[in-house]
């Protein structure tokens, strides 16, 4: 097993983009990155673009706009078989003028194996373009109103909520049927909705589109962000369990060179219809940034339920210690988990670094088993442009108590949006 490690790319880029100065964190806070597994979602994220208004229906048509995105991904694990994938693919959507606040989008996603740069049979990785080598579907397909502060979206559309989320960090991103309002006031968000199902990569290219529980996921959350950041989200995941979600912290700007950054989080849920989900999982983050250099650590420590374990949600999670490939849901059944990463970052124009270690750490179950993983994350990046960044990402894990469990994975990334 390697001791060293590529993996997040922009992992800490994009974190130390956003606290480098004081008038940086002040323009950057709402887009500030609380973990490695979220760098990574960030890294190729395709921005929307902005909506023009029009005041007649056929011009919604000729003012529409067209957007997309070009990916190229590469991914093996060396050891101990070599296990190797190349993909390219990516997305085009096509989005209406807005007229008298309807306006409505579609977008495509694909994802498609080159077989002479991939492996075959059990060499090849399935999660890039499903075991059959290719994926495409429509992905996007919604209706949008807008009146004022006030916007309701309905169809299949991007969520990013802390038990919900996109979760880009491989080809295919994760994307709801939902119903969706949301009301902005004076830097407070109001959002409630209502998904029914989902796809991406966290539920299997294979599976495409599955419930978010029997009767689908009732959610309502309120944001705030101006110096202080708050977050407050209740979901419904019927028959699977209600959870609420909380975290609260600041940022400071010390002086020119110096920002300190700090968060608390609290997850709890409760088990609805015997589905073995249950938890509660505190946390909290500590950033300092000093002279282009950036320091972080975190923590999450979710108590034992006998017989029962956590759920991080449809997507990535809220915790700040999911690395790119583990999070705490992997070892948290039926035992206490402690969870700690600590980072180091640094950026040179349009280079960045970044290199994070994670320790998971599980107490005995009902059957007497500990788990103990270590994951670590070294990444680099380099944007050419707005639209155009190229990362290389290696990851390594190592099973303290089974090292047949233990593995190498390194992902390269080339990425271009329009």
């Amino acid at each position: 097993m390697k001791n060293s490690i590529f993996i997040n790319t922009v992992t800490l880029l994009s974190l130390v983009g956003t606290i480098s100065s004081a008038q940086e964190v002040q323009a950057e806070k709402k887009e500030r990155i609380h973990s490695v597994r979220k760098v990574v979602d960030q890294v190729g994220k395709i921005a929307e673009k902005e909506v023009s208004e029009v005041d007649k229906v056929r011009k919604m048509f000729s003012d529409g706009k067209v957007s997309g995105q070009l990916r190229v991904m590469y991914s093996e694990s060396p050891e101990p078989t070599r296990i190797y994938t190349t993909a390219v693919g990516g997305i085009i959507k096509y989005e209406l003028a807005e007229y008298r606040g309807f306006n409505a989008g579609a977008a495509v996603y694909t994802s498609y194996d080159i077989p002479f740069a991939s492996g075959e049979g059990n060499q090849r990785y399935i999660d890039l373009s499903s075991s059959e080598g290719n994926y495409a579907d429509m992905s996007e397909a919604y209706v949008n109103y807008k009146y004022q502060n006030f916007d309701f979206r309905a169809g299949r559309q991007v969520l990013n909520t802390p038990l919900a989320d996109s979760d880009d960090i491989r080809m295919i991103q994760n994307s709801f049927e939902a119903y969706v309002g949301t009301y902005a006031y004076e830097g407070v968000e109001f959002m409630v909705g209502n998904i029914q199902r989902w796809h991406g990569t966290d539920v299997g290219l294979d599976e495409g589109w599955v419930e978010t529980g029997a009767d689908g996921t009732n959610f309502a959350g309120v944001t705030y962000h101006d110096g202080l950041e708050f977050n407050l989200w209740y979901y419904n995941i019927t028959e699977l369990t209600n959870a609420a979600y909380f975290d609260i912290g600041f940022e400071y700007a010390i002086n020119d060179d110096l920002s300190l950054h700090m968060v608390a989080q609290y997850l709890n849920e409760k088990e609805l219809s015997q589905s073995g989900v249950a938890a509660s999982i505190y946390g909290a983050l500590t950033e300092l940034v000093a002279y282009d250099v950036g320091f972080n650590f975190a923590f999450n420590k979710s108590d034992r339920r006998v017989g029962k374990s956590t759920f991080s949600g449809f997507g990535g999670g809220p915790l700040f210690t999911s690395m790119d490939t583990t999070i705490i849901d992997e070892i948290a059944q039926d035992r206490d988990v402690l969870a700690t990463v600590i980072g180091i970052t640094y950026r040179i124009d349009q280079f960045g670094f970044l290199y994070a270690y994670g320790d998971f750490s599980g107490g005995e179950n009902g059957a007497g088993k500990k788990e103990h993983l270590i994951e670590q994350n070294m990444g680099t990046s380099y944007n050419f442009n707005e639209e155009l960044v190229i990362s290389i990402l290696y990851s390594t894990l190592q099973d303290k108590l089974d090292d047949l469990n233990s593995w190498d994975r390194i992902q390269a990334m080339f990425n271009y949006n329009f």
